[in-house]
């Protein structure tokens, strides 16, 4: 094992902390909850599916021995989120951390965009932040918590890209919200930090940006600098860290991780025009879809 695939905090670090996850029942969501509940926090994971909550919140007790909550919630409806917040204080006690990382997104010439396809996206990741962002904001301010949260945005955040303009529209409001109460909540002492994420390979929703006859034709570490992708712990260990007491001079902040895409590449998916004609798009969005379905 490479030394980028291990933990990097000392055991503990996070000990005596409660922090949820919005998303937290697959994919990175999963990776991240793990690696807190290795460092000792307890965790409370929510998502649209309970069956897949059930089974993430199984796995992580057995891999773990960790306490760990789970409860259905639909991040943009703000009396589900009030509901799961209240539900996981009941069962694991006050909350110190909040990481805002339930998203979705899929590739799609914007013009072939329904405005429901849109809203899907943008509620999911702009709403849903905000609306997390917002309940815990205040449960914190009213209980003098000095909270923490963690938004997972993404490099096109800040440079936009093409054919995933509702995902890039959603991750720049989370962006703006996170520098925005980056400012105006640390004189409650809450922090409010974020993560832009490069490639970090992940069923379902990489099956929906990537499908496999997709993938076949791209080669995504010739893209990235460093040659590869990003290994989950890579990034578990990044979130652990801003999590943390030792980030406690971080504030406002947006952290990237991608062995360098952003740079060479600009917006990330600005190439998808080159390499796939107009004709080619009804089997990419058929492809896209049975995805979803399975998923």
């Amino acid at each position: 094992m490479k030394n980028h695939e291990k933990g990097m905090l000392a055991p503990g670090s996070l000990a005596d902390k409660t922090i949820v996850i919005t998303g937290g029942g697959s994919g990175l969501g999963l990776s991240m909850a793990a690696y807190f509940l290795a460092l000792g926090a307890n965790v409370g994971i929510c998502g649209r599916n309970e069956e897949k909550l059930k089974s993430a919140a199984q796995e992580l007790q057995e891999r773990t021995g960790g306490r760990v909550f789970y409860h259905p919630c639909d991040v943009r409806n703000y009396d589900e989120v009030e509901r799961f917040r209240e539900k996981t204080i009941a069962a694991l006690g006050p909350i110190n951390g909040l990481v805002n990382n339930a998203a979705g997104n899929f590739l799609s010439p914007t013009e072939r965009l329904s405005h429901r396809a849109f809203d899907s996206v943008v509620d999911i990741v702009l709403k849903g932040s905000y609306n997390s962002s917002l309940s815990f904001g205040k449960y914190w301010i009213d209980e003098k918590i000095e909270g923490t949260t963690l938004n997972i945005v993404t490099t096109y955040a800040w440079t936009g890209s093409a054919y995933v303009v509702p995902s890039a529209c959603g991750k720049a409001g989370v962006l703006a919200l996170t520098r925005s109460l980056g400012v105006e909540w640390a004189k409650y002492g809450i922090r409010t930090n974020a993560i832009a994420p490069g490639p970090f390979p992940t069923p379902g929703a990489w099956d929906r940006l990537f499908p496999q006859e997709f993938m076949q034709q791209v080669d995504i570490p010739s893209k990235i600098p460093v040659g590869r992708v990003g290994h989950h712990q890579e990034l578990a260990n990044l979130a652990a860290y801003l999590m943390s007491d030792f980030s406690a001079y971080i504030q406002g902040e947006v952290i990237t991780i991608d062995g360098g895409e952003w740079m060479k590449n600009g917006g990330e998916f600005s190439w998808v025009g080159d390499l796939i004609p107009p004709e080619m798009w009804d089997v990419v969005e058929a492809m896209i879809r049975r995805k979803s379905r399975k998923n």
